[in-house]
């Protein structure tokens, strides 16, 4: 995998710029991927029996994936090759990778038939540097997996780096940006004689291939890379395997033709809902391949997050393991897959075949939602259970038919009232799942609202800079570890919709920073009533006491009520009159 936070963001970037309207539409090709939204990712090779320590020593730098250690701890092809003598063939199983995901509720698995390294997995005809060779083993993992996967009914994808090679002359190497680059015309000697002929053989020796799975984070003009080299590799998919898909680390644009579905950087999660397949490759821990020094160990929430979350924005989760070199993987990442794969068994279909509604992402902090694709049944993910036992849903104007909370044992019709916009969902007071509890709700048809701001959890309206009406036109600072994200207002006027449920007072308070020595005057309006305030100057304040370490101030302050006549939808104004600048965090508006 990919070796940075500025390469995964990189990566995201070059993902979305790649991105036209050829994909808008489902094609009847990728629909099992877009029904699925769950796999296992399994990077295993001879870095896995390295264990992230080569003569004593951790890996190198910053980025500490085990995978890269050949490359990062400078360690040459020859002994490089001797970690193969650590495998324990005896044990190695594949068939109990497969059955480890579908056991995790998982839909396919990818394999890195091939990894930076260099090192093929099956006993390739290609030159001499594959695992069963080194091991002087007769061991077919490819196979084994295949075979392991039409068993039981798994999709088969095949990891492969076509770019970077660390045993061949002429691939690619960082390394040459000092050394000096392969010519074009050595390059084009590795791609012919060893990267087509070894796509050909796992293209052609293993059955049906659901994915070819590419690992370039940059496009193709910033790389040695020429446009009708991946080409050919993508017409040879195309060929030997006509339903097999293709993402879009190939490096070429997804437009359908030679790329189906995009693949988002490591570890980097939707932000927006997506109308074309796309899918985050993620990992357990911090490492892909095994690691025997790994403390970085995502927790069993986070992952239900990350899953359900993809879903929700029209995405997919391929989730990784690294086997050790004797087969085995780690109780950390078989104990997560099992919980996960036990609420699915029970909650699947809150994921399964599912999207999401087009709503503000991650606009309601009690958890996600989730529809049935193709049908009015969407799902409630509750994460954080309300203390008031009230779930409060905002942005679908239709009412329900039912809702019902789901568990294990009996499905309980849940009573509930509409306020316009809002749903309020009566909840009993324990919560179905200790994970995610979900809620099943019916409709006859689904009308949206998707501009309206969320009803926090305690019944109050954040108004922020991710739910106002112009947020495309505003300066917005991101939250720094110390600043909350805050609008940097000018006298520009900013704007937000929100449904106020009930007639009555409801007060206002502003949080913001007013960074400048004199007043700052205000003024907020909603319907016809307008409320004025003067921010004074805000200073600093201590953030780690004892330490000299400070920062701006945001203070939070009550600067009014209004009387409300009668529910329904109002447009709020907020303006600053005078003074250079104000930071605005939030209006936050509760009935008293």
């Amino acid at each position: 995998m990919k070796i940075s936070l500025i390469r995964c963001v990189v990566a995201i970037f070059v993902c979305l710029c790649f991105t036209n309207n050829v994909l808008q539409a489902q094609s009847p090709k990728t629909t099992w991927f877009e029904e699925a939204r769950y796999g296992m990712f399994i990077h295993w090779g001879l870095y896995s029996a390295a264990e992230g320590l080569w003569k004593g020593e951790q890996l190198r730098y910053n980025n500490n994936y085990a995978e890269w250690i050949r490359y990062r701890n400078r360690i040459s092809k020859d002994e490089y090759g001797e970690l193969a003598k650590r495998f324990v063939w005896e044990s190695i199983d594949p068939e109990q990778w497969v059955l480890l995901a579908k056991e995790a509720g998982m839909k396919y698995v990818i394999i890195t038939s091939k990894h930076h390294d260099g090192v093929a997995l099956w006993d390739t005809k290609v030159g001499d540097y594959s695992l069963p060779k080194l091991s002087g083993t007769n061991r077919d993992v490819i196979k084994e997996i295949a075979d392991a996967c039409r068993k039981h009914g798994m999709k088969l994808g095949f990891y492969y780096s076509h770019w970077i090679d660390w045993e061949h002359p002429y691939a690619w190497d960082h390394n040459q940006e000092l050394t000096g680059h392969v010519t074009d015309e050595q390059f084009d000697e590795y791609w012919q004689k060893k990267a087509i002929p070894q796509l050909r053989e796992l293209l052609t020796n293993y059955g049906d291939i659901a994915m070819m799975w590419f690992d370039m984070w940059i496009p193709y003009q910033k790389t040695i890379f020429k446009k009708e080299q991946l080409e050919q590799a993508a017409t040879l998919i195309r060929e030997l395997q006509p339903n097999c898909l293709i993402n879009s680390r190939l490096g070429l644009p997804t437009d359908g033709k030679y790329v189906d579905f995009q693949t988002l950087g490591d570890n980097q999660f939707g932000t927006s809902f997506i109308d074309h397949p796309w899918e985050t490759p993620g990992t357990i821990a911090h490492s892909w391949g095994y690691n025997g020094q790994e403390k970085e160990w995502r927790s069993t929430g986070q992952i239900f997050e990350q899953l359900i979350g993809n879903a929700a924005l029209n995405g997919g989760y391929t989730l990784n393991i690294g086997p050790r070199a004797d087969g085995s993987v780690p109780y950390e990442s078989v104990s997560r897959l099992k919980d996960i794969g036990h609420w699915l068994s029970t909650y699947g279909e809150a994921v399964y075949g599912t999207t999401g509604l087009k709503l503000n992402a991650h606009q309601h902090d009690w958890g996600t939602i989730t529809k049935k694709s193709r049908e009015n049944v969407i799902y409630m993910n509750v994460f954080n259970w309300p203390l008031d036992r009230t779930l409060r849903v905002t942005g679908i104007d239709s009412k329900p038919k039912k809702v019902t909370l789901l568990s294990a044992g009996d499905i309980v019709d849940l009573p509930f009232t509409q306020y316009g916009p809002l749903l309020h969902i009566n909840l009993p007071a324990k919560q179905s799942d200790p994970f995610v509890s979900v809620i099943r709700v019916t409709y006859d048809e689904l009308d949206l609202s998707p501009d309206i701001a969320a009803e926090s959890t305690f019944g109050g309206f954040a108004l922020r800079a991710d739910n106002a009406l112009n947020k495309d036109k505003l300066r917005v600072s991101q939250y720094d570890g110390k600043r909350p994200t805050h609008i940097q207002t000018n006298k520009e006027l900013i704007r937000w919709e929100l449904y106020l449920p009930a007639a009555g007072t409801y007060s206002m308070d502003i949080s913001c920073h007013n960074p400048t020595e004199e007043k700052v005057h205000t003024t907020i309006r909603i319907g016809d009533k307008t409320i004025a305030a003067a921010i004074e100057p805000s200073g600093n304040v201590v953030s780690e006491p004892n330490q000299n370490d400070y920062t701006s101030e945001f203070s939070d302050q009550r600067i009014g009520e209004i009387q409300v006549d009668k529910p329904g939808k109002y447009i709020v104004e907020f303006q600053q009159e005078t003074g250079s600048t104000l930071w605005l965090n939030r209006l936050w508006i509760v009935k008293k």
